[in-house]
């Protein structure tokens, strides 16, 4: 005789494995036991469901088999079914958290190396401004881009020691040779004068 017994379970679109077992309960009556597990799941709240069992005659089965497991099972499915969801979930919400720990880790490492960097550059000026090796002093200290935060530390730094080895060309030529440009006018002048003079010494020895 010709069933649907394996449409009807296709038609239940379970996403769990079914295990049947019929065993023989008196003369006339059979045990239909239904374990329903899921591979993919790994929450061993799982392993608590107990087989579905069915009690009844072959005729019994026959007719009302599907209808006393559809319900049940399909509950169970969906109970499984979202039991692995949620680990699933649950390890993905657990990777992206170690990622982002990970990640603000390593951004604190960055920075903390960076400050130190720019403590170090720092000091060492700080040790040549001692010295008075101003253009030392300068040159050890870090650069503004790359610290935008101190940026304005740093300017005032170098403002600083610019003074003290960097002064204007006026001034430098000012301290160097006071009173040359006096001095180069005036013979300049005195030039002009003695020109003149002979000229006019020439005038009159020729009429």
């Amino acid at each position: 005789m010709e069933t649907n017994f394996f449409k009807q379970i296709r038609q239940m679109d379970m996403n769990s494995k079914l295990t049947l077992s019929i065993t023989k309960a008196t003369e006339t009556h059979l045990i239909v036991s239904i374990l329903i597990e899921n591979d993919g799941c790994g929450d061993k709240a799982m392993n608590i469901i107990p087989p579905f069992n069915v009690t009844g005659t072959p005729d019994e089965l026959d007719d009302g088999f599907f209808e006393h497991i559809k319900k049940p099972l399909q509950k169970a499915d969906g109970l499984i079914s979202n039991m692995g969801n949620f680990l699933k979930q649950l390890e993905i919400a657990e990777a992206n958290s170690e990622m982002n720990k990970k990640k603000a880790e390593q951004e604190k490492k960055e920075k903390d190396a960076k400050n130190r960097k720019y403590n170090e550059a720092m000091l060492k000026a700080e040790i040549f401004e001692k010295e008075g090796k101003y253009k030392e002093a300068w040159s050890a200290l870090p650069k503004g881009s790359d610290y935008p935060e101190h940026a304005q530390t740093i300017r005032e730094k170098q403002q600083v020691y610019e003074r003290f080895f960097a002064p204007s060309l006026f001034n430098a030529t000012a301290e160097q040779n006071p009173g040359q440009i006096i001095d180069e006018t005036d013979n300049a002048h005195m030039d002009t004068l003695h020109k003149d003079q002979d000229d006019f010494l020439n005038d009159t020895n020729n009429p």
